[in-house]
Order: structure tokens, then C-alpha cells, then sequence
């Protein structure tokens, strides 16, 4: 009897086996068209230090390819010295154009992209998009093996995928694994929606394809989610469809150009919903309209909850960056949005993204008259200077006593604007608006901290 149930056992586990995908083809058929990536470099008059870039968490780092160890005892100064950069890409045509990522050639003196044959050629950089992460090569080279681009869109979690790359210089490593979850925000990375994937990626996979098992390129390996410097499980890849669209930006002006809506957005989380009177929390919430930005002609303002963008749905605000930031610049498109509870559809000219934006500031210096009200809070008017700097009317936050008003989270310096979706120009409209708040439930209060517009939920319970 025993022999029997063993016997199920192994043929229940062959079975089980038996549906696990083949790589081998996928493998064989793909890898002529992935490549290696070096480069050389004039380093800066100092020791090496692996610096991430300005901002970025620590958690999340590039892979930049990992320098040779500096030599014992004093080291020449790296103006004297070169340096290789080892990364991952593949070619996107016959003709010799490379996709990458921007962080494995960035400052570069020269690149040069080793083939599967092992060939190495010099390449020449054709244009590069730090925001994206992307960098498009050309070498001077003819019928080359190609990788078959595939539609990102129609990827699924669960879904197998595949990577081939050149992890601490091994070339064609192959690891496989699953898509985790789609439409990933990271830190300081507005304009991609990243492919989370459990998928084994490295310092050296950099800018190397993620297949899927019809062995089409889906995503570019770009960044881990790491504690250690290694794989921890939590790899993102940048879309495929996002990519081919800097590379046709690229190919045709060397440059990058993204859509802008001119607006400044927040998440939309329960207590706010409530405050706006919806049944869920979903949407992108104007906190501010840059005057004479493409939302403003189109009559967007602040309180405005975007919940659709050209027909996609807005679920989080970090959606509405992902979905703009595609379009080109000049392209019509159509904005859904909620205003006092009610759904209206908004036509607008998309602008193209500036370099910067205007920053409101903050102010320390304030007036001598003040007032106290049942939010628990003394407030003072504005001067004539701090409306005319910070193009605002409302009215400052002096000090914040125990009440609604600190449990609403208001701090010293805080410029209230709005409250209820009613304007504050002066301090009568504040007190009209604070004595007529209704009790036991939420409203929405928009203020402006440290020159970042902001909407909060506030309750009056009694």
C-alpha cells in the first residue's frame, strides 16, 4: 500500500513539474540581441564613493557596474585615473540602435557595446532621458539580431518573465520569476510607472530586457528595492511602451519632451473623501493651478478631485503623472473630474513640462491683529506684501491650541485659503465660514505650508 501512495505522490509531482515554463528557446532565440555595456571615464579629482543621486533613499539604488577596488596606500586622484562602468542593454534595430539606461553611461567620455559574437564596438549616444532613466546608442554596424518588442499594457501579475543581463559582469546570466505589480511610484520617479517583478536582478543587469514567455521584451531592468546592495526579492522595470516612446522622441531630436497639466495634486485618503462627500478614496486632488497653465484655460481649480485622464481612471494621484507625462505636448485631451460632489468633463490643451515651477514662500513676519475662533487656533490677515509675493488671500496660522484645529494636523505658519470649498480673502470671511462649519462630520481645508498647497480634513464635533 505504501508503495502505491508513493507511487501517486511522484506522479502528482511530475505532473506538477511538467507545468513549469521552458526557457531554453526563449533563451537561445533572445540572447544574440542582448549586449554588454562599458564605458571609460574622466572621474572627478577625488576617491571613488558610490553616491546615489540627490534625494533618492538609500533603499533604492541604482545599479551603477561596480569600480575595480582602489589600490592599497595612497591612490592617484581620480582626475589621473579611468574608470569602467559595466551594464546591460539590447538592440532595438538591424542598424544598430541600443536601448539602455541613462545611469549606465551618464558622464561617460566613451561607450562601447560588447555583442554576443564578442564583438565590441564603440558606440555614440544619441540622446538621453534622466527622467525616464532611458539612453538610446547607435553603432556603426549592419544586420544585427534584434529583440521583439512587446506591449507592456498587456502584461498581467502572476505572469512569467525572463532576464537576461550582465550581473557583476557575468555576461548572459538568465533569471526568471513573476510580475509582482504594475504601475509602481517610486521616490523621485514621476514619469514611469514601474513593473515590480521577483526576478533575481543585480548591479550589472542595468538596462537589460525583461522578457515574457513569447520571448518579447515587456520592461527595462532599472532599479532594486535592496538593504544590502543585492537582490531582496523586489526588482522594477521600466515599460516597454514607455520606452519606445522616448525612443522615438530620441531618434528624432536627441531630446525628451513631456506633457504638463500645470497642477499640483495630493492623495485622496479616507478622511478626505468624507470631507468631499465621497463614497470612496480614489482621485487626484488639485491643491494648486498654475496661473495661465493649460488646467487653468481649461477651468480646473484647486478642490477639483481628477478621477479620469483622456478615459483612463485616476485611482492614485501618482497616477495622473504617469498618464500626462505621455502626451505630447499641443495634444487635446479630456479631464473627468468631481467639483462639489457633482462629475464634470473638462477639455485641455496639454503644455509641455518646464524646467521648474514657481514656488509659493513662506513668510515668518506677521501683523499684529489676530483673532480666536472654534477651531481652537489664533489666525492673522494677511499684509499686502505676503499676498502680493505668495499671490494668495487667506489668512496665517499664529498659534494652534487644543481643538480641531490641531487635530486637524494645522501648524504655526500655515495660510489657510479655503475652507468647505469657500475662499478666505480676509479674516471676516474666516470667521463667517469657522462659525457656520457644521458639526460631527468632515470638511475639506486647503492650506498652503511652507510654500506646498495642501488639502486637510477638519471636524467640528460639537
Amino acid at each position: 500500500m505504501k508503495w502505491l501512495m508513493t507511487l501517486v505522490l511522484l506522479l502528482m509531482a511530475t505532473q506538477a513539474w511538467s507545468k513549469l515554463p521552458d526557457f531554453t528557446e526563449l533563451v537561445q532565440e533572445s540572447s544574440p540581441a542582448v549586449v554588454n555595456i562599458s564605458t571609460t571615464q574622466k572621474a572627478s579629482n577625488r576617491y571613488h564613493q558610490f553616491d546615489l543621486p540627490q534625494g533618492v533613499p538609500d533603499i533604492f539604488r541604482h545599479f551603477f557596474g561596480v569600480p575595480p577596488q582602489a589600490p592599497r596606500g595612497n591612490p592617484a586622484p581620480r582626475s589621473q585615473q579611468e574608470r569602467s562602468s559595466l551594464g546591460s542593454g539590447f538592440i532595438v534595430s538591424e542598424d544598430g540602435y541600443v536601448l539602455t539606461n541613462n545611469h549606465v553611461i551618464d558622464g561617460a567620455d566613451q561607450i562601447f557595446v560588447r555583442l554576443n559574437d564578442r564583438r565590441e564596438l564603440e558606440a555614440k549616444l544619441i540622446g538621453s532621458d534622466p527622467s525616464s532613466d532611458l539612453a538610446l546608442l547607435k553603432v556603426d554596424a549592419d544586420n544585427l539580431p534584434t529583440v521583439e518588442i512587446g506591449d507592456s499594457e498587456n502584461l498581467k501579475v502572476g505572469e512569467w518573465v525572463v532576464a537576461i543581463g550582465s550581473p557583476f559582469g557575468f555576461d548572459y546570466s538568465v533569471t526568471a520569476g513573476i510580475v509582482s505589480a504594475k504601475g509602481r511610484s517610486l521616490p523621485n520617479e514621476n514619469y514611469v510607472p514601474f513593473i515590480q517583478t521577483d526576478v533575481a536582478i543585480n548591479p550589472g543587469n542595468s538596462g537589460g530586457p525583461l522578457f515574457n514567455l513569447d520571448g518579447e521584451v515587456v520592461g527595462i531592468n532599472s532599479q532594486i528595492y535592496t538593504r544590502s546592495g543585492g537582490f531582496m526579492g523586489l526588482s522594477f522595470a521600466i515599460p516597454m511602451n514607455v520606452a519606445m516612446e522616448v525612443v522615438d522622441q530620441l531618434k528624432e531630436t536627441g531630446t525628451v519632451t513631456r506633457g504638463w497639466l500645470g497642477v499640483a495634486i495630493q492623495e485622496v485618503d479616507k478622511e478626505l473623501a468624507e470631507s468631499f462627500g465621497l463614497d470612496k478614496a480614489a482621485g487626484a486632488l488639485v491643491s494648486q493651478v498654475v496661473e495661465n497653465g493649460p488646467a487653468d484655460a481649461a477651468g480646473v481649480k484647486y478642490g477639483d478631485i481628477i478621477t479620469e485622464f483622456n478615459g483612463k481612471k485616476v485611482t492614485l494621484s501618482s497616477d495622473l503623472p504617469h498618464l500626462v507625462g505621455r502626451v505630447r505636448p499641443g495634444t487635446k485631451a479630456k479631464l473627468r473630474i468631481i467639483r462639489h460632489g457633482k462629475a464634470k468633463t473638462l477639455n485641455v490643451e496639454i503644455g509641455a513640462l518646464p524646467n521648474g515651477g514657481d514656488v509659493i514662500a513662506s513668510n515668518s513676519n506677521m501683523p499684529q491683529q489676530s483673532k480666536s475662533n472654534r477651531l481652537g487656533i489664533e489666525v492673522v490677515e494677511l499684509t499686502q506684501e505676503q499676498r502680493k509675493k505668495w499671490d494668495a488671500t487667506g489668512v496665517m496660522v499664529k498659534s494652534v491650541k487644543q481643538g480641531p484645529g490641531a487635530n486637524a494636523g494645522l501648524i504655526n505658519g500655515d495660510v489657510i485659503t479655503m475652507i468647505y470649498g469657500e475662499i478666505i480673502r480676509d479674516m471676516s470671511d474666516f470667521n463667517r465660514i469657522a462659525e457656520q462649519l457644521p458639526a460631527g462630520r468632515s470638511v475639506p481645508m486647503r492650506i498652503v505650508r511652507r510654500g506646498a498647497p495642501m488639502f486637510i480634513p477638519l471636524r467640528i464635533n460639537q
